[in-house]
């Protein structure tokens, strides 16, 4: 049997790529996807490194003496160390998902899909006639984790993991169209299509139940990453009525966005990697749908 296949998005950097360095040292076959092939090989060459380390740690442990002096007589599970790779799409490009879900269903079944694309503007933008921010934050993982259902089905049980954000609080609750009325404020766009996402996870999460397939929604925190420093410094991300605020929310958002990106990677990784998450939803979803009825 084949190692288990992993998907994560946008990660040749950042979150992403802290991300798929854990899959990868977790035994998974993983697949990073982004736009430039330069930082998708300096990613798989790291990613590759840590799989290999940490393929060498198990198969060390594997080995040593166990208690009593007997050897342990098995190697690691999986021996060594599998391989990542890039696939080249750009995901703010609805064809270009509709691209890499006909590439990876073709592969046959998926293990982990982390849908960790996303960002936010400063001005705005426009993809294929949509806010930028909500066709790259919830259409792009909306559309790609669609497509790419009959693999997952293949393959449960499996994940998928939805990394959400708490700017969902700035989200609002109307979604009858893409983009509201008003001025533009990159924070705020960026936190409703990050809500829409989290609904559709929700929803999502309904109706896979009984498939095997979970799914679940991280919020990483804050980290330092290219997103949060040519974004988060900028004043016009947010309503004219906190700009006033801006001496002192910039340093908030300097404060929340300066931790390392390996650490705010915990929760995607433990929501894809996780038996106990797993475990625990199901339990708890089991309890409730067979418990007493009103």
């Amino acid at each position: 049997m084949g190692a288990k296949r992993a998907v994560v998005t946008a990660g040749t950097g950042g979150i992403g790529v802290e991300t798929a360095v854990g899959l990868a040292e977790a035994g998974f076959a993983v697949t990073v996807v982004g736009r430039d092939a330069g930082r998708g090989a300096a990613a798989v060459r790291r990613i590759d490194a840590a799989a290999r380390a940490a393929a060498q740690r198990g198969a060390r442990a594997a080995e040593a003496p166990a208690a009593g002096g007997e050897a342990a007589g098995a190697r690691a599970e999986g021996g060594g160390a599998v391989p990542a790779r890039f696939l080249r799409f750009d995901l703010s490009s609805l064809d270009e998902v509709r691209g890499l879900a006909g590439v990876l269903v073709g592969e046959g079944p998926l293990d982990v899909l982390v849908n960790n694309v996303g960002g936010f503007f400063v001005e705005r933008r426009e993809f294929g006639g949509v806010e930028g921010a909500f066709a790259l934050n919830h259409l792009s993982p909306y559309l790609l984790t669609e497509l790419l259902l009959p693999a997952l089905t293949a393959g449960a049980p499996s994940r998928v993991v939805n990394v959400t954000s708490a700017a969902v609080v700035l989200g609002g609750r109307r979604f009858d169209s893409a983009e509201p009325g008003g001025g533009y404020y990159g924070f705020h766009r960026y936190g409703r299509a990050k809500l829409a996402n989290l609904a559709y996870a929700l929803d999502l999460a309904k109706r896979l139940d009984g498939t095997g397939v979970a799914v679940l929604a991280a919020d990483p925190g804050g980290a330092s990453t290219d997103l949060s420093t040519r974004t988060m410094a900028d004043p016009r991300i947010v309503h004219p009525a906190l700009r006033a605020l801006w001496p002192v929310l910039g340093r908030v958002f300097a404060r929340s966005t300066s931790g390392a990106a390996g650490d705010a990677a915990r929760s995607s990784l433990v929501a894809a990697t996780d038996p106990a998450v797993a475990a625990a939803v199901r339990a708890l979803s089991e309890r409730l749908v067979s418990g007493p009825r009103d």
